[in-house]
């Protein structure tokens, strides 16, 4: 039974509840509701199912006055307590005790499917949540007498922490579309920086009376300024070979003779 100062919780009330009176069984085979007076109820009124602790209780009692007609204790479910009939899902069979602990069996029936629907699943979930308060407490018995784990620091033992100190990971080098990654620079060689403007403009070609020069990208910038000047001496000396043809005297030709031999 229930203990004293467990206080009483309920589960379910349903307004409209029919009881008969059911012959003795004279056979193990199950209750048939067809065997009892359905048209003629011996009492009517609302079921209230409450829980107290572990054990449910099935109370019938007056719509009105709420006055206490019968109740059933119930243990376990499905159980002697409450049985179903075999050929009708609205009906149950109760076993209803009194204050002395007399007993008896009674017919109980429901007018909607519904109402008899949640009368079974209100018992079922009762006793599920009974079963899982029984499993939680063996597990915490047995948790209690089994060997502890010590996680804690033992006297003068410490714990060194390195954060922000972890190993730096090489970043990937990028690739060329060629597939060939970049070369690293020589081990501690130093790179020359790039010729500056003032010194050399390989963009400028000099301009010369008589000839063309380049100043090409392979060679040094000193030697074909050097080339320039003295192909420029070289003019100067040996003179402009390129006159035009009138400013030479032409060859004398010859004169030619109005004195024509006559014949």
């Amino acid at each position: 039974m229930a203990a004293e100062g467990e206080y009483e919780s309920i589960l379910c009330v349903k307004p409209d509840v029919n009881v008969y009176r059911i012959p003795p069984r004279a056979s193990n085979r199950a209750y048939r509701a067809a065997d009892w007076k359905l048209d003629s109820p011996d009492w009517s009124g609302r079921m209230r199912i409450t829980a107290k602790g572990k054990v449910a209780f099935i109370k019938l009692e007056d719509k009105v006055s709420g006055e206490l007609f019968a109740q059933a204790p119930v243990n376990e479910y499905p159980g002697i307590a409450v049985e179903t009939v075999s050929d009708s899902s609205r009906y149950f069979v109760l076993r209803i005790q009194d204050d002395s602990g007399r007993s008896a069996f009674i017919g109980v029936g429901f007018g909607d499917r519904g109402d008899s629907f949640d009368f079974n699943v209100t018992l079922q979930d009762h006793f599920k949540w009974v079963k899982q308060e029984i499993e939680i407490s063996k597990n915490a018995h047995l948790g209690d007498s089994g060997p502890k784990l010590d996680l804690g620091f033992k006297d003068g033992q410490t714990i060194t922490l390195n954060i922000g100190q972890g190993k730096k990971r090489d970043k990937p080098r990028p690739q060329i579309s060629g597939g060939m990654g970049l070369l690293p620079p020589p081990p501690g060689g130093k790179i020359a920086p790039p010729p500056s403007s003032g010194t050399c403009n390989l963009n400028t070609v000099p301009q010369t009376g008589g000839t063309e020069t380049e100043c090409l990208l392979d060679l040094d910038c000193s030697n074909s300024n050097t080339m320039v000047q003295s192909n420029a001496n070289a003019d100067l000396l040996w003179g402009d070979f390129s006159a035009p043809a009138s400013s030479v005297p032409a060859a004398a030709e010859p004169q030619s003779t109005t004195n024509w031999i006559q014949f």
